[in-house]
């Protein structure tokens, strides 16, 4: 696969349940590391797709916890590859909390309206020229002097 610059930018996604064992702080809230792990493996699926190789998460910048999470609830996380130099590519990340745990039983829940941004980031990755096994040719807008 070798991405071309007219195509939408690389885009993906992962929805998942907080289990209750991921409650770690008083009113049951989750702390913001499992946000954090959700946009590891979603960096790494950008640079497996992109570059065929897993890359190395190399800086989160940016980050953004902006509402609390609590076990039962589901988010919905998503990547969007931005920008590429000839080692490095940078990711847009949010989760988002796409059902609620109501706490009027031990397992109810419900589907908000619409879903609430729980965290924002931006990752930079490094593919190194020998671990790649595709061609990049910039799949998403102009290089920036390949640093």
């Amino acid at each position: 696969m070798t991405p071309t610059t007219d195509q939408e930018p690389l885009t993906v996604t992962l929805r998942v349940r907080i289990g209750q064992e991921e409650a770690h702080y008083g009113g049951q809230l989750v702390d913001g590391a499992r946000i954090l792990r959700l946009f590891g493996d979603l960096v790494t699926e950008i640079t497996i797709r992109n570059d065929g190789d897993e890359g190395l998460l190399s800086e989160y910048a940016g980050i953004r916890f902006t509402a609390p999470v609590h076990p039962g609830d589901y988010v919905e996380a998503t990547a969007r590859l931005v920008r590429s130099t000839k080692l490095r590519r940078f990711v847009e990340l949010t989760a988002r909390k796409v059902i609620a745990a109501t706490g009027e039983g031990p397992s109810s829940a419900a589907v908000l309206p619409e879903p609430v941004t729980v965290c924002t980031a931006r990752a930079t990755t490094v593919v190194p020229r020998h671990a790649r096994v595709f061609r990049v040719e910039d799949p998403v807008g102009a290089s920036t002097g390949g640093r």
